[in-house]
């Protein structure tokens, strides 16, 4: 059954089929300033494997070491328009259908989907799971949460107060208490406790803007204005106090820490990969490869390697702190629209929102 607090209504489950192609994607080492990357893409009508290559420029000195790595594409239903993915518990990976106001599952193994309706209006924007395997999501169209419970898909809404209307929710993020954080581009964050459904809406310092939002190994929240071109620091008390970058009007969008509690944001309007520094209140930029970068996603994978995703590009940007070099991985669509990226232990995730597709890299054999 369907629970919206404090009402209550039934929900639905639908199931499709997909299909997988597997390919190998290499990016070929070049001299400074100059980056070539070759990947071969599965053609999604004939299965075919169609060879592509792209060249990107760069300003950064001599490149990573080439490393082969395995992408495996994944269909899921037609007019779903994939937005953010969660790996599951189960081995399955979580995808918000936003086009469709649907939570899909998606099992790695098969390529079968289950679709969850989540409502009349629904418009699922990002997912996260807790310990227990629990799918949370942050859904504009309903202006609520909506937990989904693993196994039998029961669904549960926790709507904004009733003065808090077109909050615009985007991402979510769990602290150090189990309490989960998530953020409204109309200018709110907020809070929920999971154990009780109480839920604090708080009104972002500079207004409209917070969109992605992350945490660090400590527990602390962090999140990133996309108008507002500032990440915040999310204090013990509720407030948030604001951090401004370098770079004027780059437009922070996603946010994610790494093992050391840095802070990585992707810079939608500047095109730049951006670290800050808690510890010492520093900044370190890095522009994308190629002429115009858009940076929309950014992920750091369990061996604290980040991963972008570029628009500009049509990419994924993989890169190497410690060499603080770039690699360019071109996407099997375009466009693509990789929004999100997610992962659990060798393995990268990431939906392809223009193309109704989700891909994993795979970085471990």
């Amino acid at each position: 059954m369907r629970r919206c607090l404090p009402a209550l209504s039934l929900m639905a489950v639908l199931a499709c089929n997909g299909t997988t192609a597997d390919t190998t994607i290499a990016p070929t080492p070049t001299t400074a300033g100059t980056r070539q990357a070759t990947t071969t893409i599965a053609d999604p009508s004939t299965q075919a494997i169609v060879p592509t290559t792209t060249t990107t420029t760069t300003t950064v000195s001599p490149a990573i070491a080439p490393e082969a790595l395995t992408l495996e594409s994944f269909p899921v239903p037609a007019g779903s328009g994939p937005h953010d993915v969660a790996p599951a518990l189960d081995g399955g990976v979580w995808y918000t259908a936003q086009e469709s106001g649907e939570l899909g599952w998606l099992d790695p193994a098969t390529g079968d989907t289950r679709h969850t309706d989540l409502g009349s209006g629904s418009a699922p924007h990002g997912v996260i799971i807790d310990d227990a395997g629990t799918a949370w999501v942050a859904d504009g169209g309903l202006n609520a949460i909506v937990a989904v419970e693993p196994t039998g898909q029961e669904v549960t809404v926790y709507p904004l107060p009733d003065d808090r209307p077109d909050a615009n929710l985007n991402t979510a993020s769990f602290d150090g208490s189990g309490i989960l954080w998530f953020t409204g581009q109309s200018g709110i964050y907020a809070s929920l406790d999971p154990a009780t459904g109480a839920m604090t809406v708080y009104d972002a310092p500079q207004g409209r803007g917070p969109y992605g939002v992350t945490t660090t190994p400590d527990g602390v929240v962090y999140y990133a204005s996309l108008a507002g071109s500032h990440i915040a620091r999310i204090e013990q008390d509720g407030s948030a106090t604001v951090i401004e970058p370098p770079t004027p009007d780059q437009g922070a969008r996603r946010v994610w820490s790494d093992s050391a509690g840095r802070i990585w944001v992707s810079e939608w309007n500047a095109g730049n990969l951006s670290r800050y520094t808690p510890d010492t209140d520093t900044w370190d930029t890095w522009p994308l490869p190629g002429d115009n970068p858009e940076t929309y996603a950014v992920f750091v994978d369990d061996a604290d390697i980040v991963w972008a995703s570029d628009f500009g590009s049509n990419s994924m940007v993989r890169f190497d702190p410690v060499t603080e070099q770039f690699d360019t991985y071109p996407l099997p669509h375009d466009p693509g629209n990789v929004r999100q990226i997610l992962g659990r232990p060798g393995e990268i995730w990431f939906p392809e929102s223009a193309a109704d597709n989700l891909i994993v890299i795979e970085t471990a054999g």
